[in-house]
């Protein structure tokens, strides 16, 4: 009889059950904080239940929206600062969803690794739900996968899943004409598009993560990881108060290719770049990385980070407004006959 080999557990195959489990008690309390009108179970099932009519709406139409973090990550994961990227992940997919006139209700994530460590993931996740709170989503689920072998035992990945929900008849954009006004609400930093030319920047200039920031106090790494400003309460409460025909969210394009996708044929932007500051952060890259204005505007945010498209007459109330609830609000420009976005004025 040939000899028996000896046993083998997934554990020795790299992947810690235990490891999970415990991460699910450790993150329970932070999804419980989460908790608002319409949640029907906690963490723990196999899916998530959420009851829009507890949530308030007569005839709601669902709005969806799945977003990651890019390559930002690469700079969390070696500088250990993890937990600001939870919030990135929020942002991108909440901040998407708010454009569509919905209001995010609940949300799941996805947490791919190498080798689960927990505190690393509860950090994370711990983020996740402080975007949660700052958006007024609920934490109903998610999952986590340690896939040894896939990635390497330091590095992880993260998927986020927003659903909201609207009356129906309120979608957004919509009454987009010729005359209205763009508020532009300022950033936060550089969110979470184009880290791949920020990293190359860093590399090129010969900086470590943990060298000084030449645009901010405190180290580079930590600077550059600021999180994604959370803009729903403010839109909505501005969409609630009538006026507003449009938002742009500004992402990967920036401005140049963002507000073209509110507008209807026939009309473009006209942007006043002296209308607002441009950050340091962005300053510094653009001298750093020698880039032409046309690149830093269609890569970065460039200092605004959500656009408002709005009735002229209503302009000034909901600038008021926006400002009321936190926000830093600049007059960039207005809708015009034409395509596209053009440019006066320069960056200062």
């Amino acid at each position: 009889m040939a000899e028996r080999k000896n046993g083998l557990t997934y554990a020795q195959a790299g992947v810690d059950i235990d490891a999970g489990n415990a991460l699910v008690e450790r993150i329970k309390p932070a999804a419980k904080s989460t908790d608002r009108a319409g949640v029907m179970a906690g963490l723990g099932g196999f899916g998530g239940l959420f009851d829009l009519k507890a949530a308030g709406y007569v005839d709601p139409v669902l709005v969806a929206a799945t977003d990651g973090v890019g390559t930002k990550l690469k700079i969390a994961i070696d500088t250990g600062f993890v937990s600001g990227v939870g919030i990135d992940l929020v942002a991108m997919c909440v901040n998407d969803l708010v454009c569509q006139g919905a209001e995010p209700l609940f949300f799941l994530d996805y947490f791919a690794c190498g080798a689960l460590d927990v505190e690393r993931a509860a950090q994370v996740v711990e983020g996740i739900a402080e975007g949660c709170r700052q958006s007024g989503s609920a934490l109903i689920g998610g999952e986590t996968a340690e896939m040894p072998g896939m990635y390497a035992a330091e590095d992880f990945d993260l998927a986020g899943f927003s659903v909201g929900a609207m009356e129906r008849g309120a979608a957004l954009p919509a009454g987009v004409a010729e005359g209205d006004v763009l508020l532009g609400l300022a950033s936060s930093g550089v969110h979470s598009n184009g880290y791949s030319l920020v990293r190359r920047i860093v590399e090129r200039e010969g900086l470590a993560w943990d060298a000084p920031a030449p645009f901010a106090d405190g180290p580079l790494g930590a600077a550059l990881l600021a999180p994604t400003r959370i803009y729903v309460r403010p839109a909505l409460a501005a969409i609630r108060a009538g006026g507003v025909h449009g938002l742009a969210h500004i992402t990967g394009g920036g401005l140049t290719e963002n507000l073209p996708r509110v507008l209807p044929e026939g009309l473009g932007t006209a942007v006043d770049l002296s209308s607002w500051t441009l950050p340091p952060v962005f300053r510094w890259l653009a001298e750093a990385g020698g880039l032409e204005r046309a690149e830093l505007l269609k890569t970065f945010n460039a200092g605004i980070g959500m656009v408002l498209v709005v009735e002229p007459s209503r302009a000034d109330a909901l600038a008021a407004l926006l400002a009321e609830e936190g926000e830093t609000v600049h007059r960039i420009g207005t809708v015009v006959p034409g395509a596209g976005v053009s440019y006066s004025g320069a960056l200062s």
